[in-house]
């Protein structure tokens, strides 16, 4: 039988306009990468026919942590009270013109929780310029309201399509893992 599957997928697009690729994240419930395509394009109507995938992954297991998706009628107890959080960390290399970014994923109680998490990864320690004499607030960053900068911490809860949150629901729980595939590489969404 086969089991729905929580994605979280990496889009990109060159909205008209622009002079380079934009990227956003995107996640939904499906049995497959192909259910997903409707609600894509519902997630970014500007992209238009431009959209493409990317990167994506099953998000089965964070860490250590197993992460499943059942129908909220179905749903089951899950032993703790714990959130599956979605972060994106900005942060600067000196003399490089360029914000990278690091997106993770973090199994935590809360949002403060998940930020300290965020602050303990190499991306974080490694791309924060802390001569203040010569960077205007170069540090890796989350979100000022965190206590560290994050550019984006959410609840994937609250970031998926409507639908999906009224219809399903993330079930995290203790027990073996495994290592979660990403699939790299530009994709069309009709060749899905």
């Amino acid at each position: 039988m086969r089991s729905l599957k929580l994605f979280m997928v990496l889009l990109g697009c060159r909205p008209k306009g622009r002079h380079t690729e934009q990227h956003d994240i995107f996640f939904g419930v499906g049995y497959e990468l192909k259910d997903l395509v409707k609600e894509i394009k519902q997630f970014w109507p500007e992209a238009k026919a431009n959209i493409h995938i990317d990167a994506w992954r099953e998000v089965t297991s964070v860490d250590g942590y197993a992460i499943s998706v059942t129908e909220i009628a179905a749903e089951v107890k899950s032993e703790n009270i714990k959130k599956l959080f979605f972060i994106n960390l900005g942060g600067y290399k000196e003399n490089e013109f360029e914000e990278y970014h690091y997106t993770l994923l973090v199994v935590a109680d809360n949002k403060l929780s998940a930020a300290a998490k965020a602050k303990q990864t190499v991306f974080y320690k490694h791309t924060s310029l802390t001569d203040s004499n010569v960077h205007y607030k170069a540090i890796a960053h989350i979100d000022d309201k965190y206590g560290i900068d994050v550019d984006e911490l959410y609840d994937i809860r609250d970031i998926l399509p409507l639908g999906v949150k009224e219809k399903y629901s993330i079930q995290i729980v203790t027990g073996p893992t495994t290592t979660d595939t990403c699939y790299l590489g530009y994709m069309k969404l009709n060749e899905l």
